[in-house]
């Protein structure tokens, strides 16, 4: 019987009938996480975004002549290119195929070797 008179003791200390209060300690238990959430979307989210932005519009501009650098490391100009593919050379009578999406920059044409 000290089990059930417990169990009824608990029962009664639970919340008030009508919800009255409900609503707002969920907002106050969930405020934490809606604020992570925020931080991450400035601090990581965001500058992601705006990264990946730059590097399709960087790709979407590339032309014939560019001197370019790949994702790998390799330095060379930009003798053709199509919607998915650029063709390198790298050295005299070296011309390589890459897939349009691993050139990592568009160097300057101060920046030189």
């Amino acid at each position: 019987m000290n089990f059930f008179s417990l169990a009824t003791d608990a029962y009664a200390m639970g919340p008030a009938p009508g919800g009255q209060g409900g609503a707002a300690e969920l907002l106050v238990s969930l405020a934490p996480l809606i604020l992570i959430f925020v931080i991450f979307y400035f601090l990581l989210i965001r500058p992601q975004q705006k990264r990946a932005k730059e590097h399709r519009q960087m790709l979407e501009s590339i032309k014939r002549g560019d001197k370019v650098i790949t994702g790998g490391g390799i330095y060379g100009l930009v003798e053709s290119v199509t919607d998915k593919t650029v063709v390198l050379k790298i050295a005299d009578n070296v011309k390589v195929k890459f897939g349009k999406g691993y050139i990592a920059a568009v160097r300057s044409t101060a920046d030189e070797d």
